[in-house]
């Protein structure tokens, strides 16, 4: 019997997707069916952020990436070094600037 008899996936990146969207803020929420991902960005001085982009995920596929993040995030800090966790930094976010006024 052969075990690399697995079916492959063909993916398609569109160009669009590909470039990627910034978010530096996630705010996931749950039901008993689904988790859904929220990812924000928000800009200094300005008091209204905006979701760019939902994910909604079944909870067996929420597992597997949070699994696959924590196993990245172990490769990344052996490469590079501990990611320093900037909790307790809260919102508004400054990012170290000066608050913009009109």
């Amino acid at each position: 019997m052969d075990n690399n008899n697995q079916s492959e996936i063909n993916i398609e990146l569109p160009e669009d997707i590909a470039e990627g969207m910034y978010s530096n803020l996630a705010i996931i929420t749950h039901s008993n069916s689904e988790f859904v991902v929220d990812f924000v960005r928000i800009m200094p001085g300005v008091p209204k952020a905006k979701v760019k982009a939902r994910i909604v995920l079944t909870p067996a596929h929420a597992k597997r990436l949070m699994s696959a993040l924590t196993e990245n995030v172990g490769k990344f800090e052996q490469m590079y070094g501990v990611i320093k966790d900037s909790e307790g930094s809260g919102l508004p976010m400054s990012f170290g600037g000066p608050t913009a006024q009109a």
